[in-house]
């Protein structure tokens, strides 16, 4: 939750908001934020506030402003209040960037509104006149639509158009659940040696892991950086950072890359060998992956029963041979 002083960056765009005031320290009467910025993206179409009314005050530059009475340019010291309902729209008067000052009353969700598209930035997942996605923008659009939506198309044709594609767009962000579960004949120790070393996985999980190097040993803190494949057309790079190590029962790191989410492996000793369960949530996080996961999730759920398999191949001979030489 924000707070008056917190600041917002937008890499892209190069917008920066502070807060003024918050939707909390207002009990949800009023949003009031700072911004620099340039008129891009969703503020130079005409779109209007159903329930808010917007104040708009210039500190430094040149803001111009489309009502349906038409255009005025507002410079520093110029105030207008937009009443909810009203269409309008921001556009670049002049060639410098602008200090603004926006209230808006009710606050409502504009706050998180705010947060999420300066995320989307923050993770490159806009263009370069600060626009998300398509279905991004979907699921902004749909569940936003209380703070603000477009004035064209119609509402009624914006729904229809966007409904479908923002319930497409939640399939394709839900991650990826995958449970293993199976038994090697080697030692506690010797397994969890060779899973907690991502430095060994071309050794033994092949033809998966094409290469993998690491900061050093294993241990907690410790990031390796995987480049692997499947059955699938495509290969994929991460980086896993391990945040939990007990040896030799427990590892579990956070991945990022093409894929982002965590990996935990546990260890059990069992009748002189080792029950493997590996519990892996991760998303889509390469574009192409994540705008077909929904028609794909099936074909993903195999390619990666694939690589399972080829894990449970290699894992017990290279951990035998392992603990064979200890």
């Amino acid at each position: 939750m924000a707070k008056s002083g917190d600041a917002l960056e937008n890499p892209v765009t190069g917008e920066r908001l502070v807060f003024r005031r918050t939707a909390a320290e207002t009990g949800g009467e009023a949003l009031e934020y700072e911004l620099v910025f340039r008129p891009k993206g969703f503020v130079v179409q005409q779109h209007l506030h159903p329930a808010q009314s917007e104040r708009h005050e210039v500190v430094e530059g040149e803001l111009g402003l489309e009502l349906p009475s038409g255009r005025r340019v507002l410079r520093p010291g110029d105030v207008v209040d937009v009443p909810a309902g009203t269409p309008h729209r921001l556009y670049a008067a002049g060639e410098g960037a602008v200090h603004a000052v926006f209230e808006l009353r009710p606050a409502l969700r504009t706050e998180e509104l705010l947060s999420r598209f300066f995320q989307l930035a923050n993770d490159g997942k806009v263009n370069s006149k600060g626009n998300p996605g398509l279905l991004d923008l979907a699921q902004i659009a749909r569940e936003f639509e209380a703070e603000g939506y477009a004035t064209r198309p119609p509402l009624a044709l914006q729904r229809a158009l966007l409904g479908p594609l923002a319930a497409y767009a939640r399939q394709a962000e839900a991650p990826y659940l995958f449970v293993d579960e199976w038994d090697v004949d080697a030692p506690p120790e010797a397994v969890f040696d060779a899973l907690a070393d991502a430095r060994t996985y071309p050794r033994w999980w092949t033809p998966v892991y094409l290469a993998a190097e690491a900061d050093g040993p294993p241990a907690v803190g410790t990031t390796a950086r995987q480049h692997f494949k499947g059955r699938l057309p495509y290969t994929l790079k991460t980086s896993s950072t391990i945040v939990a190590l007990d040896r030799p029962r427990r590892i579990e790191a956070d991945v990022v890359g093409d894929l982002s989410g965590t990996g935990i492996w546990t260890l059990t000793a069992k009748n002189g060998g080792t029950h493997v369960r590996f519990d892996w949530q991760v998303n889509a996080d390469r574009p192409l992956l994540r705008y077909l996961s929904p028609v794909l999730r099936p074909l993903f759920r195999w390619n990666h029963n694939w690589a399972i398999a080829c894990a449970m191949r290699g894992l017990e001979p290279y951990a035998r041979r392992n603990a064979t030489q200890a």
